[in-house]
């Protein structure tokens, strides 16, 4: 398999293609390399950039050169698959090097590898100062590969990085084809932690399970290592590649209980002032089947009213009854994690005998507030590391009073869209910040 690599600066591979597996990959027989430099297809003392159209600074590689370089590789090498590097571009993982690998490798089915196709191309074209005229790039790539959120002098990094990632899904670079499959980024959960000795270093130990030897307690344990820190760290990776409900429920054993409160009662009202407001049976329904479709242990109705906690009681006792179950027994599973109380302090207090630690409280408003910690919708493990449930809290009326705000240890960044219209009913924002913070996010590749 060929690799041509278009570049301003030929030199920066000198020394990462004589290197480590890189060098293998060659020695193996199974790529060649062709480094080529722009600068060879200007004439004498003509620059190969020039300055941006339009107002603005910075220089940009003339179309024509790149041009002459593409076509002069292909005339060697036979017609290439074209990869060019940008910030716009897809951001690269480790599923998208897999589909690469299917479209550059040959797969033996029944050894379930890959092998190098003799006459497969590939050319890796490398901008440089603003990057890459928009016209060169519509016509001639194939792909457009970011490496991150951020801005690089050039495409020569990302070319490499992009040529580890590749070459090392082929066997006979890598020692062991098993370590490409058993590590981070492979399935849903990311690499566990490894050790070498000496067994004590800097006052740290190595895990007793992992030197006992006993092989099939280590797997446990190492699957279940693998899954903590997934959660606990890259929670965003978990949620766009779990498959199945084994991953679901390895998961669960590392995300903490939550709760879910709906505050009628210390709320504020019209003119400023804390109030209440009366139950809806339609908050109770939607927000319970929500709670029940992102796994919330209990769902609180908070009102100090006795007319309206006579009112959900009725509602709550049919729901809970055989008849109930009898009648929709979506709708009672659901129902069945509705818990009344007259107070914020008593749903406090409940969680925290239940749980046995104080929950975590997470306030929501469609206003921010500055006497409160905020966190996004990524701060996962900024929770959950501490190992105490839970607790999402969402008012009605006005929104949450002062009285409950100060018993609260974080404030969510409000729901939002696109418009200065911000008025979602509150089992609409309960469904969008569960889905939000603990739905699946599944990704499709191809």
């Amino acid at each position: 398999m060929k690799i041509s690599i278009l570049t301003v600066f030929p030199e920066i591979y000198d020394n990462f293609l004589q290197t480590s597996l890189i060098l293998r990959a060659q020695e193996k027989g199974l790529v060649e390399f062709d480094v080529v430099k722009f600068s060879d297809f200007c004439a004498p003392k003509e620059r190969i950039d020039e300055p941006v159209c339009g107002p603005g600074a910075g220089m940009i590689l003339k179309p024509e050169i790149v041009e002459k370089a593409i076509e002069s590789c292909e005339a060697k090498w036979g017609k290439a698959e074209k990869i060019f590097f940008s910030p716009q571009g897809k951001k690269l993982n480790q599923p998208i090097l897999r589909g690469f690998a299917k479209k550059f490798f040959d797969l033996e089915e029944e050894k379930k590898i890959y092998t190098t196709k003799e006459d497969k191309h590939i050319m890796l074209v490398c901008s440089r100062y603003e990057g890459m005229d928009e016209r060169v790039e519509k016509y001639y790539a194939d792909d457009v590969i970011s490496i991150g959120d951020y801005v690089l002098m050039g495409g020569d990094l990302p070319a490499q990085v992009f040529l580890e990632g590749i070459l090392r899904l082929l066997p006979g670079v890598v020692g062991k084809e098993e370590s490409t499959l058993k590590e981070s980024f492979e399935s849903s959960f990311l690499d566990y932690p490894e050790y070498g000795l000496p067994a004590s270093w800097n006052g740290e130990e190595i895990p007793e399970i992992v030197r006992s030897g006993n092989h099939e307690a280590i797997d446990k344990w190492r699957e279940n290592q693998a899954a903590k820190k997934t959660i606990q760290n890259r929670f965003d990776w978990f949620i766009s590649h779990a498959k199945d409900e084994k991953e679901y429920h390895l998961a669960k054993k590392f995300i903490p209980n939550h709760y879910v409160a709906l505050l009628h009662t210390q709320i504020l009202v019209k003119g400023g002032r804390e109030g209440d407001t009366s139950i809806t049976s339609i908050d109770i329904h939607d927000v319970a089947r929500s709670s029940a479709t992102y796994d919330i242990e209990n769902y609180f109705i908070v009102s100090r009213l006795k007319d309206q906690q006579a009112i959900m009681g009725k509602f709550l006792d049919f729901w809970k009854s055989k008849e109930g179950l009898k009648y929709n027994a979506n709708r009672y599973q659901a129902v069945s994690r509705v818990i009344p109380a007259y107070s914020f302090e008593e749903v406090l207090d409940a969680i925290t005998k239940k749980e046995g630690k104080k929950p975590l409280v997470v306030a929501t408003s469609a206003q921010s507030h500055s006497s409160l910690s905020t966190i996004d919708y990524f701060a996962q493990g900024k929770l959950w590391k501490q190992e105490r449930p839970v607790l999402f809290i969402f008012g009605t009326g006005h929104g949450l009073s002062e009285s409950v705000l100060q018993k609260c240890d974080y404030m969510l960044l409000p729901v939002e869209g696109m418009t200065d219209f911000n008025h979602l009913s509150v089992r609409s924002a309960v469904a969008v910040v569960l889905d939000r913070w603990l739905g699946l996010k599944t990704k499709i590749y191809g």
